[in-house]
């Protein structure tokens, strides 16, 4: 998966500070979960590609980081993130 450049600043811009922004906790938070919905859809389709498996299961743990220091730094923060992106339920 390939994510284009257009695509990519438009989703730092819509979640960061602006598109230049790939840096900020929000920012990154976006586009791994981004990747994640399109592994998981991946997965949906070949169920032994292991190697999809593993990759998938790193993303969520530096997602999951991510997460967990931005609680720590600025709950507000945290809670805008995850009801954006609709990660609770």
């Amino acid at each position: 998966m390939y994510l284009e450049k257009k695509e990519k600043e438009k989703l730092f811009k819509k979640h960061g500070k602006n598109a230049k922004d790939t840096g900020s906790a929000e920012g990154q938070i976006a586009l791994f979960t981004h990747r994640i919905n399109h592994l998981t859809e991946h997965l949906k389709n070949n169920r032994k590609d292991y190697n999809t498996e593993r990759s998938l299961v790193k993303l969520v743990g530096k997602r999951r980081a991510l997460l967990d220091y931005l609680t720590k730094k600025d709950i507000l923060r945290y809670r805008a993130i995850v009801k954006e992106l609709g990660l609770r339920k």
